[in-house]
């Protein structure tokens, strides 16, 4: 469940009557407890209460209270002795009338009504594993608004099917604006009295809802007349209370979907909500899957954290912001030059959404500037930050509405923090009716006429901007000298994912600079038309990507066209995972990339510490495989360093009645010497990893006479030499003569093999690799070494090798994609000595010595990072210990580090002169 369906369930529950038998089991479901969960706590299997509650391990203990005695109640709680024995996190005690909860851990309380708990629902939200922050907690009303309006927003569309048709979709999502719009100047002052817009409907419409769209369109009507022109407007009286607002929100078609009574109770509650709390820093992300039926069974995901945002926000231009406010100090001179300075800064999002980070960006700025006019002792100054400084591209409609809404939202909320509730009321009527937000595909326009270099006033109004698809956003402003930040979280979608329109755009914009661009993920897209409209104007870009434009394939084709256009990496913030509000959502891993033509002699790379701080190192200059060092792209070698074992892939059946399962060997009818003679065991990815038993027939040719005389054999060999003659590949056809044979060979069949699979999790802490005895065949889903050393085992299991792996060698999906020309035979190491190949060899036979120990355990079994046994853990941690010791002589701090020694090293290993942290780019073969 999500916090949305949460919050739902949680106010059904409270809107119910109070049954306090089912109260504790109730609340339970609320946050996601299935029902055999419910059931086992109920017949008291799993419930650990001593004082006849319910007490869920690891959890909340809950307990139903006398009346009048909940406080008592709680303070039992947390006194008795299985809560701690069941390491509660939360303690609940209620009557049914009171409501009282504590988290022991911090010692936060929430004290309330029972009827009012849901306002604190976000406070448990980590009994439905969501691990919250304080901008979730802080959102509880965000959310429990996003739950009613798409509530209201579905009922709309069941009796106003005609709404929900492309047609009219867009004026469906207009309505939806304009209500928030009204739920919001109705609570903070904007109308004239508190309660206005919600007290008139529930007056003047009538119980059935048959009037209801009448009374909505009067006022929207009312929103849209001026005061001059209202006598001959011939408004009702009770209309003529609310204030002209129009600014593009209330022009146009005022036309207003029917309502239900179903529909006027959501309307009515929504209104009674307390919108002064309103965030429009996450609101926008929240409700923009109301709008979108795809996106509505993910409602309340889409949130999109303030820390995060600010992780881009921050190294792009607000830290340089903040010190040259600190060196600014109280000279008044300094202080003006920046204020100016920021009047003239343009934030760009090229696919803003709901506008969550030109919220930031606006806000952010607004508090520095008021620090400036403190400082100058002008409190109360009017901003000189225009809000058409802050230009997005949307797609979608309602979206881009909505980011307009919550960016006017964000400026009045400033001008009231800043200025004070009278200023900031007497200048936010009637809005303005410039728009900024353009709806459009930001991959088919052209930025620099959305957002220019320089230039002189607003060229374009309109009365019904919301409305206006494309041409909205033709607005210019004085601007010279100023600076362009664009920002940012594009779609990213690998290039599996993409539908035949978004391939056709890749291709529109990478046609003529590679012919490698279907490898390409979306996002990257963004990054090349930020690098072209970077070199008209004074430009930097950051964005958020899938951290696979970074890794494998993807950088030789992507960042050499960046680098070409003068762009280079300013800034850099290594994977981390980018989370949704999802329970028990892992995320997506992401890196943050800022390129520049002018990025400064120090570069600053961020990454994510084993306690999780951030990290920050200062360099030189950062490559594209984020790596501080050299411009290197690591190329595919043919052979491994001197004195490693070759890698090959394993044998290609080319055939499947020559791959057995256990069954299928049986069915042979073969005696035990045939057996041995003619079947094998075989290992891909799958049997390698997850202990699957696989056979395959593995006659040499010396044996093919023998072989034929078993019926069974002759069948599948007869099956193979029909399969491949009827294949449209002349290479296959031209094997079907020796079809007893695996279509390509690699090994005799009597090695001793170190097995490493192509694919495997990227939530494994090292990758898969293990020995298999003489015998033994490896399929073309994995890779082998033949006879090879020990120690090569113990590089190929090491962290090390696992990141290097991770970043050259790219993924599929989301999964290690393993490839020897580029993982093995590239990897960097140092020259070992004897002792340091026999201490290798040691440390390899302690990881298979602690997995023989929990046979018949499986690799998945084993690598599980939340189950891996402590011996095996502690053997590998031996391992790492022994290598990185070769290389550094301690352990590396992070991967990171180990990053930039892999790539100093390889450099060395691919290069004839020892190389200088210059920046200057190059391609190493």
């Amino acid at each position: 469940m999500n916090p949305v369906e949460i919050e739902a369930a949680v106010s059904d529950l409270a809107s119910q009557p109070f049954v306090k038998e089912e109260f504790p089991f109730s609340f339970l479901q609320a946050f996601g407890n299935k029902e055999t969960t419910i059931r086992r706590l109920r017949l008291g299997e799993s419930n650990k209460s001593d004082l006849g509650g319910v007490l869920q391990a690891n959890n909340i203990h809950i307990a139903v209270a006398p009346p009048g005695e909940v406080t008592k109640t709680l303070a039992a709680l947390k006194a008795s002795r299985a809560t701690t024995r069941a390491k509660a996190r939360y303690i609940l005690a209620t009557d049914g009338v009171d409501f009282e909860a504590e988290e022991l851990e911090s010692g936060e309380t929430v004290v309330c009504a029972y009827r009012d708990f849901p306002d604190h629902f976000g406070f448990f939200l980590p009994l439905a594993g969501i691990a919250t922050v304080k901008q979730i907690r802080d959102s509880s009303f965000d959310i429990r608004a996003t739950s009613r309006l798409n509530r209201l927003y579905v009922e709309l569309l069941r009796g106003n099917p005609q709404w929900g048709t492309a047609e009219r979709r867009h004026e469906m999502n207009l309505f939806m604006a304009r209500l928030i719009f009204c739920f919001f100047a109705e609570d903070t002052g904007i109308f004239s009295r508190t309660g206005l817009f919600t007290d008139t409907i529930e007056q003047m419409s009538t119980r059935d809802a048959s009037n209801m769209h009448e009374v909505i369109s009067e006022i929207f009507r009312a929103m849209n007349t001026k005061i001059i022109d209202r006598p001959k407007a011939k408004l009702p009286r009770w209309a003529d209370a609310f204030p002209y607002v129009n600014g593009g929100l209330f022009s146009g078609n005022v036309e207003v979907p029917s309502f239900s009574k179903i529909a006027r109770s959501y309307l009515l509650h929504i209104g009674n909500l307390d919108w002064t709390k309103i965030n429009p820093d996450i609101f926008g992300s929240m409700i923009q899957a109301v709008a979108d039926d795809e996106e509505r069974g993910a409602l309340g995901m889409h949130y999109t954290s303030v820390p995060n945002i600010l992780k881009v926000l921050n190294p792009l231009y607000l830290d340089d912001l903040r010190a040259q406010l600190e060196a600014a100090g109280d000279n008044p001179r300094m202080l003006l030059n920046l204020r100016k300075r920021l009047s003239r800064i343009r934030v760009f999002d090229p696919a803003c959404g709901s506008g969550n980070f030109l919220v930031i960006a606006y806000k952010q700025m607004r508090e520095i500037e008021n620090t400036i006019n403190e400082r100058r002792g002008e409190h109360g100054r009017k901003s000189d930050i225009p809000l058409t400084n802050f230009r997005g591209i949307e797609l979608r409609h309602f979206s881009a509405e909505i980011a307009r809404l919550a960016l006017i939202i964000a400026e009045f909320q400033c001008d009231v923090l800043y200025r004070g509730m009278q200023l900031a009321l007497s200048e936010f009527l009637p809005l303005s009716s410039d728009n900024w937000i353009t709806c459009g595909n930001a991959l088919e326009l052209d930025w620099l006429s959305i957002c220019p270099p320089t230039g002189t006033g607003v060229k374009f109004n309109a009365d019904d901007l919301l409305s206006t698809p494309l041409d909205q956003a033709e607005i210019d402003f004085e601007n010279d000298g100023g600076e362009t930040y664009i920002c940012g979280n594009p779609p990213y979608l690998g290039s599996t994912y993409q539908s035949t329109q978004q391939k056709s755009e890749l291709q529109a914009i990478f046609d003529g600079k590679t012919s490698n661009w279907k490898s390409l993920d979306y996002v990257a897209a963004w990054f090349m038309k930020a690098a072209e409209y970077g070199k008209h104007t004074n430009a930097t870009t950051a964005f958020v990507a899938t951290n696979s434009i970074c890794q494998g394939q993807q950088v030789p084709i992507l960042w050499p066209l960046i680098f070409e256009t003068g762009h280079e990496i300013a800034f850099a913030h290594t994977s981390f995972k980018w989370t949704n509000l999802a329970s028990h959502n892992a995320g997506v891993t992401v890196v943050i990339v800022g390129i520049s033509l002018h990025p400064g002699k120090v570069r600053r790379l961020f990454s994510v510490g084993a306690d999780q701080s951030v990290i920050v190192k200062e360099t030189e200059n950062i490559n594209a495989y984020l790596v501080a060092g050299r411009d290197i792209i690591v190329k595919k070698a043919t052979s491994p360093s001197a004195g490693f074992a070759r890698m090959e892939f394993g044998n290609k059946p080319v055939g499947g009645d020559l791959l057995l399962t256990r069954e299928e060997v049986l069915e042979l009818g073969l005696t035990p010497d045939q057996r041995a003679q003619f079947v094998r065991r075989i290992y891909g990815s799958a049997e390698f990893i997850r202990g699957e038993e696989r056979y395959c027939l593995w006659i040499k040719d010396d044996q093919l006479d023998e072989a034929i005389q078993i019926p069974s054999i002759r069948q599948r060999i007869e099956n193979v030499r029909a399969m491949r003659m009827a294949s449209k590949k002349s290479a296959t056809r031209s094997i079907a003569s020796q079809s007893h044979r695996f279509g390509e060979v690699r090994q005799i069949g009597n090695e001793i093999l170190t097995i490493i699979p192509s694919v495997s999790s990227e939530s494994r802490e090292y990758l898969p690799v293990g020995l298999a005895p003489a015998g033994t065949i490896v399929s073309n889903a994995a890779f082998a070494l033949f006879d090879a050393p020990l120690w090569n085992m113990a590089l190929i299991a090491s962290r090390l090798h696992l990141v290097w792996v991770a970043t050259v060698c790219g993924k599929l999906k989301t999964d290690f994609r393993y490839s020897n020309t580029l993982g093995w035979n590239t990897f960097p190491v140092p020259t070992l000595t004897e002792k340091n190949k026999a201490d290798l060899t040691r440390c390899a036979e302690d990881i298979l010595l602690a997995r023989e120990a929990h046979f018949p355990a499986s690799i998945a079994d084993l690598y599980d990072p939340e189950s891996m046994p402590s011996d095996l853990r502690e053997a590998h941690e031996r391992n790492d210990e022994v290598l990185e010791r070769i290389y550094i002589g301690r352990r590396f701090r992070n991967d990171t580090e180990r990053l930039e020694k892999l790539f100093e090293l390889y450099t060395k290993m691919t290069t004839s002169t020892k190389p200088t942290n210059t920046g200057k780019k190059e391609a190493v073969k």
